[in-house]
């Protein structure tokens, strides 16, 4: 699953799609205003829930809602992986990168990355 910005990281996936740059098709993309606003619960309530893994494209320093957004995703992705810890769920399967729009090979390039994390973890 990823999270995405509909002004900054969409249009980079959106990108990808049209140049056809190949990523798995099991990804399912979530967009939001901000990256900051994404909730560990929904983060537990997907991993939970079938998700192999989730990653946040973030908006990075070029958030239009915040200027801190960085920082708070991060923060976002802390307290994830210790619910995670908690619950016995490997915090590899979270991940976080700045996107931009237009980012479409850097996109597919994390997709595949993330994939093969997510692939040696199930071994």
């Amino acid at each position: 699953m990823v999270f995405s910005t509909d002004k900054i990281s969409d249009p980079g996936i959106d990108q990808a799609g049209l140049r056809k740059i190949h990523y798995s098709p099991s990804v399912y993309v979530i967009s939001l205003p901000c990256s900051s606003g994404v909730k560990p619960k929904w983060i537990m309530h997907a991993l939970e829930n079938g998700f192999d893994g989730v990653f946040i494209a973030a908006d990075g320093h070029e958030c239009s809602f915040s200027s801190r957004c960085a920082e708070y995703t991060n923060k976002i992705v802390e307290v994830s992986q210790q619910l995670m810890k908690a619950k016995n769920i490997n915090p590899k399967r979270i991940r976080m990168a700045a996107l931009c729009s237009v980012c479409a090979e850097p996109f597919a390039n994390h997709m595949e990355n993330f994939g093969k994390i997510l692939a040696n973890l199930e071994d």
